[in-house]
């Protein structure tokens, strides 16, 4: 099998050659190039076409999420960012990279962590990047940072429209930003269910994650306390996993915990799906998106099987469809949508349980 190519982009020429150099002692990898700046990154990558990209965010020239964002319109490649948790200018812009199209995202050794767990972790990490299939994306950031809520149109099937919903429990993982990110800016600020969120994300970067999130969203976001009340009907609010911790609902309240985790994670999102299944039950939705592996699946079968409506994301608008491919085998997904459609039809579905006929 050939090697897999990467090309590495970071102004620091210290980084660089330490990207190098633990990329170019696995066997399975070679470095064809390396890029100072966003510019020619953009450049080498439509000439050389590597199977995968190291992206910095911040670089002269041209910046990592402008370079993410012409490369994933003209040249499709995975991306991989390589960026600080340390400043957080450098966080957001690192969102906004994953908004874009970069598939995943690594902290920057610090000199602190062992040295062969980073290097462990970039290698794995870009041996992963290099089995996800780019999808062709348009520039996001005007998009996402207009906050222009789409008009609702998409009507949710009537067999899916029983009982009166309390509830919104969404998950994902790698892609999950962008996808989150394309939801949350497609929601109005009346929307009338809380959203409990978890995504797979490195702990390090969970806060980053939050404050990029509340700038996309008309809701207000903010992370789940432990033992507080599930929020009611009426004004929506996006409550997040709390990093490295389970989010689940149980009494009539959210819990946090560090229990053992599911499928390798924590936050996982069967934790979270089975809790809702049998808390809420039929007053459930519950939506699972892109991601690797197959956490959540078996969570949004119980969801189905509680009566609660279940949506799960289609193949051509995931990133990764290990998730919604794994939960749609199960016969765990009511609807199949595109991600362009899933805050409609969430929009629909809790509108229309509340009895609100605006939009029908």
């Amino acid at each position: 099998m050939p090697p897999i190519r990467v090309l590495v982009a970071d102004d620091s020429i210290t980084v660089r050659k330490r990207l190098i150099a633990v990329l170019s002692a696995d066997p399975a990898l070679e470095v064809i190039a390396e890029a100072a700046d966003g510019r020619t990154a953009t450049e080498m990558c439509r000439r050389l076409r590597p199977d995968v990209m190291t992206m910095d965010v911040m670089m002269p020239v041209m910046d990592g999420v402008t370079a993410t964002e012409y490369i994933m319109a003209n040249c499709p490649t995975s991306i991989l960012v390589v960026s600080s948790s340390s400043h957080r200018g450098e966080v957001l812009q690192t969102f906004d990279a994953l908004a874009a199209g970069a598939i995943d995202v690594l902290d920057k050794p610090t000199g602190i962590e062992p040295r062969s767990v980073w290097e462990g972790e970039l290698v794995i990490a870009v041996k992963m990047a290099s089995r996800i299939r780019p999808i062709t994306r348009t520039p996001v950031r005007g998009q996402t940072r207009g906050l222009k809520p789409v008009a609702i149109a998409a009507e949710a099937p009537s067999s899916l429209i029983h009982g009166t919903a309390s509830i919104i429990a969404i998950g994902t993982s790698t892609g999950g930003p962008a996808a989150i990110a394309k939801v949350l800016s497609q929601i109005p600020a009346d929307f009338p269910l809380s959203i409990l969120l978890v995504i797979h994300i490195a702990p390090e970067f969970a806060d980053g994650l939050l404050q990029w999130i509340a700038k996309l969203s008309r809701m207000p976001v903010r992370v789940a306390i432990d033992g507080e009340p599930l929020p009611p009907r009426g004004r929506g609010n996006v409550v997040m996993a709390a990093p490295d911790r389970h989010l689940l609902v149980d009494g009539g309240c959210l819990r946090v915990t560090d229990s053992a985790e599911r499928h390798s994670c924590r936050p996982s999102v069967d934790v979270l799906f089975e809790s809702v299944a049998r808390e809420c039950g039929s007053r459930a939705i519950a939506c699972l998106l892109t991601g690797m592996g197959k956490d959540g699946a078996r969570g949004l079968l119980a969801v189905r099987r509680s009566g609660g409506q279940t949506i799960a994301q289609d193949e051509a608008s995931s990133i990764v469809f290990g998730m919604p491919r794994e939960a749609i085998a199960l016969g765990a997904a009511q609807v199949v949508t595109p991600l362009a459609e899933v805050a409609s039809m969430l929009d629909k579905m809790a509108r229309k349980s509340h009895g609100d006929r605006r939009h029908a």
